[in-house]
């Protein structure tokens, strides 16, 4: 049996992985929502930031003492779950980026977003500390019945946690690494992720022919790409 811990991405909560959760009998999965996120959305305050949400992950490895992990971050999400293993590297088996940053020491996720995207985030966060979600279409998402799933459990995602700079020490660069890529349609924030670990030394690469909401899409191969 395997510990999971799935971290969803921004304007997203644990309620993401809804329909991965179930293919994955047999193991215990964890899914939380992060600070002034989905479940947790009534918590959000302007102070939020990626230090936050760090915390948020390592405490439930360390309040459930969890082994061997696979630490899975969705988009956003692989801004955390890069800081909680490198605070929390001997609990970690393995670090699972589902079209997600990869974040390199110093840089926050808004060094990595398409530059005109990013202004737009910037200029709304600045204002009011938090920022809309993009339309569904960019995620891939035009089904009407996903639609109907996603739109009412969205949130407005704290700007601080897209403009603090990760700090890393590298406890975790021997820990495994997957990348999966999300190719059909891209969100154009990714691309450089996979052109970098496709063939990368200590990675494992999956590319799916789905949006950036794969685990909501294609739930079948996520949870089956999970589990290798």
């Amino acid at each position: 049996m395997a510990n999971y811990v799935l971290v969803h991405g921004a304007w997203h909560g644990g309620w993401c992985w809804r329909f991965v959760r179930p293919l994955l009998k047999g193991h215990a999965v964890f899914t939380p929502s992060l600070t002034g996120l989905g479940d947790r959305r009534h918590l959000a305050r302007p102070d939020i930031d990626l230090e936050t949400h760090i915390t948020d992950v390592v405490s439930l490895l360390e309040m459930e003492d969890l082994h061997d992990v696979v630490l899975v971050g969705h988009s956003y999400g692989g801004m955390v779950v890069t800081g909680a293993a490198d605070r929390a590297s001997g609990r970690i088996a393995r670090l699972v980026y589902l079209d997600a940053f990869v974040p390199e020491n110093g840089k926050c996720l808004l060094d990595y977003v398409v530059p005109e995207r990013a202004a737009r985030m910037r200029e709304e966060g600045e204002k009011v500390g938090s920022v809309t979600p993009p339309p569904l279409s960019l995620w891939g998402v035009t089904d009407p019945m996903h639609i109907d799933f996603i739109k009412p459990r969205e949130a407005r995602h704290p700007y601080g946690t897209m403009v603090q700079r990760i700090k890393l020490t590298g406890a975790a660069s021997a820990v495994p690494k997957t990348f999966i890529y999300c190719r059909s349609p891209a969100t154009g924030s990714f691309d450089q992720f996979a052109a970098k670990y496709r063939s990368a030394p200590g990675w494992r690469f999956h590319e799916l022919a789905t949006g950036h909401d794969a685990m909501i899409l294609m739930p079948e191969r996520v949870a089956e790409l999970l589990r290798k």
